[in-house]
């Protein structure tokens, strides 16, 4: 391909788009071909090994003695609480930074006025509200979980 380029012209401009075409093209074959689809079954495998192991661990729970089921079932209560957890968690990051993109872009917007252009800084209250939407969920309205593991 290197030939045809020179051939077409003399120009060494020419010569480094290409190489920067071929660079970008096969920089793209790789990820969207190669690399996504590796991770990602890759992330399936270690979701799937989990579930069998924890199931595993479960059924072995249950068949060793009367106390098996009881220490199953405190197991089970104990993932669903830290589950819970998380999901809260995440939900508050969440919330602080949609808000601070929020007033961030308010803060941006108001900052770009110029002479009557309207009142478009607003837009930056929706993020906003969204984000304090979110922390009010979290703190004021979602069951809250239990400390000692559902005790």
């Amino acid at each position: 391909m290197t030939h045809l380029a020179l051939f077409l012209t003399n120009d060494p401009d020419v010569l480094m788009s290409y190489g920067m075409w071929a660079f970008l093209s096969v920089g793209a074959v790789s990820l969207f071909v190669v690399f996504i689809p590796l991770v990602s079954w890759i992330d399936a495998r270690r979701k799937e090994r989990e579930a069998f192991y924890k199931a595993d661990t479960i059924r072995r729970l249950t068949e060793a003695s009367g106390e098996g089921a009881k220490a199953a079932m405190e197991l089970l209560r104990e993932d669903d609480r830290l589950q819970r957890i998380k999901a809260l968690e995440g939900l508050k990051i969440g919330g602080v930074i949609t808000m601070a993109v929020g007033v961030a872009l308010t803060i941006f917007l108001g900052s770009q006025r110029s002479g009557g252009l309207g009142e478009g800084y607003l837009v930056g209250l929706i993020p906003g509200f969204i984000g304090a939407a979110m922390l009010v969920y979290v703190f004021f309205l979602a069951a809250p979980v239990d400390r000692q593991g559902g005790k």
